[in-house]
């Protein structure tokens, strides 16, 4: 019993860190879950070459919850733009189950290098990103949408996140205000995450931890959701009252950390 208690009480603290991050940036929580499962399962003795789609998977299922919980506190300040999501839909829920399917197919040593390479990625945006930046006056239409819906549900999959990461940057660039665009990506999460965490349930994986269905691990699941539910509103409240310039450095500083951390892991 005291074995498990430590594990627990740290997915606790990491699941209220997530919730907080997944309202306040849109960045989606998975960014920190998926580092810190695949840290509390290998130190717990289920290294395996499917431990990384193991922590894709239960961070993506985590995502539903979150994303439900963010959009909703979101919309009562009336800050999602809902025909955005109508209309990029289908795109993401096609790229996210692509996504699925080549996360299945491949190993933990190559996933952890396209986690760690895409996360240096998306935190040196979060460095060097001026909200000024533009590269249209409104966003995409016609082929270009699906494309970029489509690479929004693919990428976030591979990286088990919500969207947030990719799907703030692309409604910013394309005018859209902070805001709003944090506000509107949450709800990325629950159309990349419903379609990929069911089809990660269908998912063989050898060497899992205890409680895990296919790909997606139970208890860390419930244990993760439990906490965000109480501070995704909290991050989503804070969104709305602070300038969050400063705050992002900070937090895109720790997931290069991380990321680094990670290839680190993988190539040595």
């Amino acid at each position: 019993m005291t074995d498990l208690i430590l594990p627990a009480l740290t997915l606790a603290v990491v699941g209220a860190f997530a919730g907080v991050l997944a309202g306040l940036l849109g960045v989606g929580g998975g960014i920190v879950l998926v580092p810190a499962f695949l840290y509390l399962f290998s130190t717990s003795g289920y290294g395996s070459d499917d431990l990384m789609q193991i922590c894709l998977a239960t961070s993506l299922a985590t995502i539903i919850v979150t994303s439900a919980r963010s959009v909703m506190a979101h919309n009562r300040k009336g800050a999602v733009d809902w025909q955005v999501l109508k209309d990029w839909a289908p795109g993401i829920m096609f790229g996210a189950a692509v996504g699925v399917m080549l996360v299945s197919s491949l190993r933990t040593h190559t996933l952890q290098i396209i986690f760690g390479v895409l996360v240096v990625v998306i935190a040196t945006y979060m460095m060097i990103g001026k909200s000024s930046w533009r590269l249209a006056e409104d966003m995409p239409q016609g082929p270009v949408k699906y494309v970029m819906a489509g690479l929004t549900g693919f990428v976030s999959v591979l990286l088990g996140i919500g969207g947030g990461s990719i799907g703030v940057p692309i409604m910013t660039l394309h005018g859209r205000p902070i805001h709003r665009a944090v506000a509107t990506a949450a709800g990325f999460g629950a159309l990349i995450a419903l379609p990929s965490a069911l089809l990660f349930l269908f998912t063989p994986t050898e060497n899992a931890p205890p409680g895990t269905i296919g790909a997606v691990n139970i208890p860390a699941f419930l244990i993760v959701i439990a906490m965000t539910l109480l501070t995704a509103p909290l991050g989503a409240a804070l969104a709305h009252r602070l300038d969050a310039k400063m705050l992002k450095k900070v937090f895109a500083v720790f997931l290069m950390l991380v990321a680094l951390n990670m290839l680190r892991k993988a190539l040595f």
